[in-house]
């Protein structure tokens, strides 16, 4: 392993001191990786998760919807098979944080009932409510009438929404049944879901490992089988991230597709134009129409429903990100399975130099002003309750359990 990443270093666009510097750290990462694996786990004597046994929890959104309009299955009997599931597996995963489970049979009780009193047909209904009935998660940074949207702050952990976000508003004006809110991490700016609020959510494949974040507790709860969609977003990877780990589908869309109002912390400076609210879930046929209902009138901006011709699309790979010194080499796995799924298209290979200076650029960018010249809110800011947090203090209060918040967010 170490011979393999070292190679891959200086196969890079770095210098020979850049190389040297990424040869130690990757040297120093291996070791502190072998040393890790050779403590006793003490983690959980339950490692997986119990298997799924009722069928509607392998149907995707777009077929569980199809079956409550035809009435094949009521949505009550859908949105209980998921209680049901959140029951058994949550207290292993802790993804789910807050939930309205009674709120939401009701909403279900009565989504069968537009069904039964409807006579204009299944094509009104599929138009009108293309998810009438389908039970949904949401990430807790997005405002859900009635439920918190704390991010892990324990300041805010009584703070309930008066109002929905945008793109829930249009999940469940689309007849979507939210089940609850999921986990973050805090201030939703870390790579797994952990907060001194709800403590930390845990991967459905195994337990003793992250979900990633910091939509984690989107991805864990949907990995999980506990449901079958909800809505992320993401900054530096909080989609991408908890998708890959928990093996689900996800999507970070372009700018201004999505709206991001309505989300905890509020989007300053120019990071609205890097935030991206997108869909997560485990079937990818859900993508799309998820896209379109998130969208909302904005879903115009894009040719959604336009077909694409395979054949006339140009495919490129970029291999890694030229030896920046805050990411790990691409393991050789992932680029075997990118050569793997080539079939009767081209790919050409393309570097950019440039690009190992990438976390630097996205950063910096992050830290600019909006166009009124408005700075963004500092994290230090955000943390406090009134005031900014001092780091270095938390940092002292954290070595003796004192602290409110994790390392990641100091």
């Amino acid at each position: 392993m170490v011979r393999e990443a070292v190679s891959t270093l200086f196969k890079m666009s770095l210098s020979w001191k850049e190389r040297v510097h990424s040869w130690f750290v990757v040297l120093i990462l291996r070791f502190f990786q072998f040393i890790f694996r050779l403590l006793p786990s003490g983690s959980k004597s339950v490692k997986h998760l119990p298997p799924i046994r009722n069928p509607l929890l392998l149907l995707s959104a777009v077929q569980l919807a199809e079956k409550i309009r035809r009435r094949e299955v009521t949505s009550v009997e859908v949105v209980q098979a998921y209680i049901d599931r959140i029951q058994e597996v949550n207290p292993l995963l802790n993804a789910l944080v807050k939930d309205r489970f009674s709120l939401a049979l009701l909403e279900a009780a009565l989504a069968d009932k537009i069904i039964e009193e409807d006579n204009r047909g299944e094509s009104f209904l599929r138009e009108q409510y293309p998810l009438l009935g389908v039970p949904t998660s949401i990430k807790e940074s997005f405002a859900l009438q009635g439920m918190p949207n704390s991010v892990g702050l324990k300041f805010r952990a009584n703070l309930l929404s008066n109002l929905d976000a945008p793109p829930v508003a249009y999940l469940k004006r689309a007849g979507a049944i939210p089940l609850g809110v999921t986990n973050t991490s805090e201030l939703c700016m870390w790579m797994e879901s952990n907060n001194h609020l709800y403590g930390i959510t845990n991967n459905p494949y195994d337990l003793g490992r992250t979900c990633g974040g910091s939509s984690g507790g989107e991805g864990s709860i949907i990995g999980g089988g506990a449901s079958v969609f909800g809505i992320g977003s993401d900054i530096g990877g909080s989609i991408r991230m908890p998708c890959f780990f928990n093996g689900i589908f996800g999507h970070k869309p372009s700018k201004g597709v999505v709206s991001n109002n309505g989300q905890y912390p509020i989007c300053s400076g120019l990071q609205d134009d890097y935030v991206g609210s997108g869909p997560m879930c485990r079937y990818a046929e859900d993508l799309l129409p998820l896209l379109k209902i998130m969208a909302g009138p904005a879903a115009n901006k894009l040719s959604l429903s336009k077909d694409v011709d395979l054949k006339k699309l140009r495919f490129f790979t970029v291999v890694d990100d030229g030896g920046s010194l805050v990411t790990s080499p691409v393991a050789k796995q992932l680029v075997h399975a990118q050569k793997m799924v080539r079939r009767n298209t081209s790919v050409k290979e393309v570097r950019f130099p440039q690009l190992k200076y990438a976390f630097h650029i996205w950063d910096t960018f992050l830290a600019l002003p909006d166009k009124d010249g408005k700075p963004p809110s500092r994290m230090a800011e955000l943390m406090g309750d009134g005031s900014a947090v001092w780091p270095v203090w938390e940092l002292i209060k954290h070595i003796f359990g004192r602290s409110d918040h994790t390392v990641a967010a100091i």
